[in-house]
């Protein structure tokens, strides 16, 4: 599992921000825009196969409008006016510390 931010608006993967899925889209919608953005990868992935540009072109647009619809890229869906941080390194970010204090107890968890 990856670390969310104690806000839970971001995961983090290698040390950079994720922006997490709006939570208030309903079960019901959010597995749909699930559903759209994985039917998109495939898509995306049989356009680098068949060697399509333009099918690529358009299953990346479809990903992009499926991660959009989920609060993941776009608009913040948050109302607080606090920034974004989306894909940054987090240690760029205000929540540097709270992940080098994570680090430091997963570290620690290792060991014991």
């Amino acid at each position: 599992m990856n670390p969310t931010t104690p806000d839970g608006r971001y995961f983090v993967v290698k040390g950079q921000l994720w922006r997490c899925s709006n939570p208030s889209l309903s079960d019901d919608v959010r597995q749909h825009l699930v559903d759209e953005l994985m039917a998109a990868r495939r898509a995306v992935k049989a356009a680098k196969a068949s060697e399509d540009p333009a099918a690529l072109k358009a299953a990346r647009a479809s990903v992009d409008k499926a991660k959009v619809a989920l609060g993941e890229r776009g608009e913040v869906w948050w109302t607080d006016g606090a920034e974004d941080f989306n894909r940054r390194k987090v240690k760029n970010t205000p929540y540097a510390q709270w992940y080098a204090e994570h680090e430091a107890s997963e570290k620690q968890t290792s060991i014991e």
